[in-house]
């Protein structure tokens, strides 16, 4: 059992940063520009009260410690307010102690308010991540569900699924960690900067000295971080698609001995993530650390210029410890904009597989004021069709038939004759290459789809049940479908019986796909949830293939119960079960070669009559065997 890992890999990642995708991603917080503008306003405010804390402690150092003035024996701007605030306190005869204990008492204030206010911030910024997250997920699930069935034919579920959930993850991550949090670095380093040239601007430009160093090193990182990124990515996304066909065919596994052979082969695909994963942190690890020795290098350049500068009496302790304060506040946000760039290349990549979804228009969509009728006779024909899932390999050509209504027509044929094409056809699942597919003498491409689709039942061979309860899995959430209905649709089919011997009847769970119910109770009730939306027109593709044959006799009754009074195409490989049809087709590579009862096709005896020769005599010496 092998994979091919190279078709679920993620494409390569565009620009770092789209302008015409930001615009698009803007739109989405267009709805909620107040909790962006309260977060905004928020984060200036923080950014502010940021500041206050090495301003209180420079000052406390200049009044209470040494006195602040500059090389000219003239008061700087700082020394001014320090003497302001010294003046204050000896007007007020406050001393020393308490002073101190004011300025304290402010600076603790200052904490808490930042902490209130960041507070407030994370909380508004993940509202918004999340309300924007609850739009495009709806979005998405939306687009897919307009979607053609051709559409997943192409696309492999894990890919699509991933674009509502991780997808959709990184990009709320960027709204919340990255557009906004970069504002508010800015708006704190704009503060920083402010601040420091007030203290001393020559001291400030000693402080920006590391800065080409901190580019470079950061510049390296994200050349670097950039490529592990896609390659952490890609074998992400390769675990996921070997987990999801293992898991999903952990039978297959299990029955053939493969355990193994799949964990060899998983230990190969995990040690590739392992791999990619710890180049990644390489970079990672000589990056941090390298922002922290240059980050001290900034600080003790700050302390080797400004100890000289006081010792010179140019500078005051006071403003030196407030520098090396900012310092470490300024060298903060600069380090962390290496990750805000990670965010914002995960959420343009993200942004661009999102709206290429979006942007995908179906192509089966109702025509503008589409037929729909209050009721369906139910009469189908097909004049001249020809259809291709792949172009240059014909399943149907040049096919004509008519279903006049209430009439049960069975079709047979040998594998890829085109049986289950019809179905597609009729449903609209796709269009027909040549030709028209027509219900009640109306071009089904003229039909609304959505009555169409209302007016016929579909009941397949591996019927799909829902989790939840059996009585959802019957109505589907109609409401239309009350409880005697439901009842009734279940008593008709035989489908009550085994119900009402489950523990809590109707209400009783049913786990994912119908784990726990036998092939013959999911049968059952697929046919009572088709008997309760009483459709017009009913299909069953191969609904008792995969029943044995005493089971089968059982289900017959529910069968003839469901066929009566309506139009039914009946799409069988087991013969035995369309004896009774008015009418049976015999398609054999796309063409419609027989048409007749049961008797007169026997009679004929062509292909019709060989499948029935070879499938009895296959069972005839299987019984034998067995006997």
């Amino acid at each position: 059992m092998s994979i091919d890992l190279d078709d679920h890999e993620e494409p390569d990642l565009g620009k770092v940063y789209d302008r015409k995708l930001m615009r698009r991603l803007l739109g989405y917080m267009r709805p909620y520009r107040r909790h962006a503008l309260t977060a905004v306003s928020l984060i200036v405010v923080s950014s502010l009260l940021q500041l206050v804390g090495p301003l209180l402690t420079a000052i406390a150092l200049d009044v209470f410690v040494q006195p602040a003035i500059d090389p000219a024996g003239e008061p700087s701007a700082r020394a001014a307010v320090s003497e302001w605030v010294a003046a204050a306190l000896e007007r007020h005869e406050i001393p020393t102690a308490t002073g101190v204990g004011l300025l304290a008492g402010t600076f603790l204030v200052s904490l808490l308010l930042t902490l209130g206010v960041l507070w407030a911030q994370g909380y508004v910024m993940q509202m918004m991540g999340q309300l924007i997250m609850y739009d495009m997920r709806r979005d998405v699930f939306d687009r897919l569900q307009q979607l053609p069935v051709s559409f997943f034919d192409r696309q492999p579920i894990g890919r699509l699924v991933t674009r509502a959930t991780s997808d959709i993850g990184a990009l709320n991550e960027m709204f919340t960690s990255g557009l906004v949090a970069i504002f508010g670095d800015i708006v704190l380093l704009f503060g920083i900067v402010t601040v420091l040239f007030l203290l001393d601007w020559r001291l400030a430009l000693v402080s920006f000295a590391i800065l080409p160093l901190l580019f470079l090193l950061t510049l390296w990182f994200k050349t670097h971080a950039r490529r592990n990124y896609r390659e952490v990515r890609k074998q992400v996304a390769r675990i996921n698609a070997f987990l999801q066909e293992h898991i999903g065919g952990m039978s297959i596994v299990q029955l053939f001995g493969q355990e193994r052979r799949s964990g060899s082969q998983f230990d190969g695909v995990a040690e590739r993530h392992r791999v990619a994963n710890v180049n990644a942190i390489y970079y990672y690890a000589v990056y941090y650390p390298g922002v922290e020795l240059i980050t001290a290098l900034g600080l003790g350049l700050i302390v080797w210029y400004g100890g000289g500068e006081i010792l010179r009496g140019a500078l005051s302790v006071g403003a030196l410890v407030a520098f090396l304060q900012y310092a470490q506040r300024f060298y903060q946000p600069l380090a962390d904009l290496s990750e805000k760039y990670n965010i914002l290349q995960a959420a343009m990549a993200s942004s661009e597989r999102i709206f290429d979804l979006l942007d995908t228009e179906p192509d089966i969509i109702s025509p503008e004021g589409g037929y729909r009728p209050e009721r369906i006779r139910g009469d189908v024909e097909l004049e001249d069709v020809c259809f291709a899932y792949k172009e240059n390999e014909p399943v149907l050509e040049d096919l004509s038939l008519r279903i006049e209504a209430g009439e049960t027509v069975a079709v047979v044929g040998h594998t890829g004759a085109g049986k289950s094409t019809l179905a597609n056809l009729l449903l609209r699942f796709y269009d027909v290459g040549r030709g028209s597919v027509k219900v009640d003498g109306v071009d089904v491409r003229e039909w609304d789809l959505q009555r169409l689709r209302r007016g016929i039942g579909l009941v397949l061979q591996d019927v799909f049940l829902f989790a939840g309860d059996v009585a959802h899995n019957i109505r589907l959430g109609e409401d239309a479908i009350d409880d005697e209905t439901l009842r009734s649709a279940a008593e008709e089919v035989r489908a009550l019986a085994f119900i009402e011997r489950l523990p809590d009847g109707f209400s009783s769970r049913v786990r994912e796909r119908g784990a726990g119910l036998s092939v013959g109770q999911k049968q059952l009730i697929a046919f009572a949830r088709a008997l309760a939306f009483d459709p017009e027109i009913l299909i069953l593709d191969e609904a008792t293939a995969s029943i044995d044959s005493e089971t089968e006799a059982w289900i017959q009754q529910a069968l003839d119960r469901l066929l009566e009074n309506r139009t039914s195409l009946v799409i069988a490989h087991r013969l035995s079960t369309i004896q009774k049809a008015d009418r049976i087709l015999v398609l054999h590579r796309g063409e419609l070669r027989e048409q007749g009862t049961h008797a007169e096709l026997l009679a004929l005896g062509g292909i019709y009559a060989k499948l029935h020769r070879l499938q009895f005599q296959d069972e005839g010496e299987l019984t034998a065997a067995t006997a």
